[in-house]
């Protein structure tokens, strides 16, 4: 980016991200039963049976269509919650440029951005984690998304429903600034674009290694998420998962490193080649925002 350009309005940082997310949707919508196997790989204690084993077990005891449930509070969530991602990490990235009296972005500052974009993003998130994950539970006897939120609310009050609020404050962090300090690596490394083409494709690769990375970095906080989220409270009982690093100890005591992992797989193959969209999008519709409004954000 040149350094003549003024930077864009907060109000088009989030219509981009909004944007992006949208065409995330569209685009990987049919690997939305990722999801589902992913959270049950991660509730498991047992030994994983891997992806197709997965698959295979959800379908023949439940049927194709449990695949689908609990996809309603992330699919209503995915434009504003990569609304807040970029334009948190626009606000961030600025703000630290900042104080730091740099005169552009160098990969700590993008890294330490992309952190704290992460953990604006995760107190948006929280309650449709909570529900999506205690619909797609095995053991699930919710109606609906509405009727866990209303057991919820009733049985553990209104903060109920930000449970496994640190664990999505980690995982969020994390992959954001694995997302977003990646990027910038990866940018670096490329041949400079010579068309519109060229720039399109450097963002789309540049995003999709950063979702690899990303993913890479943060499945463990993923796996504490789904496992602290997925138990009722019960008063006076302390939950064997509670706090993030205490719960990785034990996960990894109990079942091995490996379990930390699991769910990496469907996980990954939904986020990396998303993350590539994301930024092929929104910089596409930052583009076209820097032509609309004129001089001098050109």
């Amino acid at each position: 980016m040149s350094e003549q350009k003024k930077p864009l309005p907060f109000a088009a940082n989030f219509a981009a991200g909004a944007i992006a997310g949208i065409s995330e949707i569209l685009t990987f919508y049919p690997l939305g039963a990722m999801s589902c196997v992913k959270t049950r790989m991660q509730l498991s204690t047992e030994k994983s049976q891997g992806l197709f084993g997965s698959f295979k077990t959800i379908i023949r005891e439940e049927g194709f269509g449990r695949l689908y449930r609990g996809l309603v509070p992330p699919l209503l969530l995915e434009a504003p919650k990569r609304a807040v991602k970029f334009a948190a990490n626009d606000f961030w990235g600025k703000t630290y440029l900042s104080m730091s009296g740099e005169a552009k972005m160098n990969q700590q500052l993008s890294i330490l951005t992309g952190c704290s974009a992460g953990a604006t993003e995760s107190f948006v998130v929280v309650p449709f984690e909570l529900v999506k994950i205690r619909l797609q539970d095995k053991n699930s006897t919710y109606a609906g998304p509405m009727d866990v939120v209303k057991q919820i609310v009733k049985k553990e009050g209104v903060l109920g429903l930000y449970a496994g609020m640190e664990s999505t404050f980690w995982r969020h962090l994390w992959w954001n600034g694995g997302y977003f300090g990646c990027i910038f690596q990866v940018r670096t490394m490329l041949p400079k674009a010579e068309t519109q083409q060229g720039v399109l494709l450097n963002n789309f690769i540049s995003g999709s290694v950063g979702g690899f990375v990303g993913t890479l970095v943060n499945t463990p906080f993923d796996v504490v998420k789904s496992r602290i989220q997925s138990v009722t409270k019960v008063p006076g009982v302390k939950p064997k998962y509670n706090w993030t690093y205490p719960a990785l100890v034990t996960i990894f005591r109990e079942e091995g490193p490996g379990a930390l992992y699991k769910g990496f797989v469907p996980k990954v193959l939904r986020l990396a080649p998303g993350g590539g969209v994301l930024l092929l999008v929104v910089e596409f519709t930052l583009g076209m925002f820097r032509q609309v409004l004129g001089p001098p954000y050109i």
